[in-house]
């Protein structure tokens, strides 16, 4: 908290007058053009690795990067606050990207990794159950892989089983069906300082260095 505070005391010492003029022209208003989900862990630190200014991306944050399918069927899945964001992010904003971005050491992915029902938190023990069948997708493909190597390839496949979750919700379908919205899926490695990049339809992994960045660049331009 002394951290937090005297770096505050530094951005109106310092930064404030830098920074005065964007975030007057925000105050009109936002146009992200991105729908983030991520993880709550302390170590995501998006605007590091992704080079992002205030106004860039519109943030949804849990524990896990989890997304609640739509169930049921219907337009009220179990946890609101998730749809809320997610319809914003839509009918507000007009996003044309929604990222799931997960990623190494996984707090939420190891707790599923070393059984869920060994959880004593209720909430969280309740919650976890969004990524189990990531675990599963795992075990049946990779069965001999354990400690911190399960835990990273569950925290990729989780990636790809929220961009599922997601494609559950009526008006996400649509959009990608007729193009007006992309999924991705992002995944920081943490001791390596890497962000790997996947979608649905090509599900691996891969470094977004130059070659790669390019061709994900040139994907989108269709």
């Amino acid at each position: 908290m002394e951290k937090l505070i005297r770096g505050i005391m530094d951005f109106h010492r310092v930064k404030r007058e830098q920074v005065k003029d964007t975030f007057a022209q925000l105050a009109l208003g936002q146009k992200p053009d991105v729908f983030f989900i991520a993880c709550s862990d302390s170590r995501m630190a998006v605007n590091v690795f992704a080079s992002t200014d205030p106004g860039d991306l519109f943030v949804f944050r849990n524990a896990g990067n989890f997304v609640t399918p739509n169930e049921t069927g219907t337009a009220t899945p179990t946890d609101e606050s998730e749809l809320a964001a997610l319809e914003f992010a839509l009918e507000k904003l007009s996003v044309k990207h929604i990222i799931v971005c997960g990623h190494s050491d996984c707090g939420a992915v190891k707790a599923i990794c070393e059984g869920r029902e060994n959880v004593p938190l209720p909430f969280l023990k309740a919650w976890l159950r969004r990524g189990e069948e990531a675990l599963a997708r795992v075990k049946k493909r990779e069965p001999g892989l354990a400690g911190p190597a399960l835990v990273n390839a569950v925290s990729q496949q989780n990636v790809l089983l929220q961009l599922e979750h997601l494609m559950t919700y009526e008006r996400v379908a649509r959009r990608v069906q007729d193009g007006s919205l992309a999924l991705h899926g992002l995944w920081f490695h943490i001791k390596e300082a890497e962000v790997l990049y996947a979608r649905l339809e090509d599900p691996a992994f891969r470094v977004i260095e130059d070659k790669e960045g390019e061709r994900i660049l040139k994907s989108l331009k269709g």
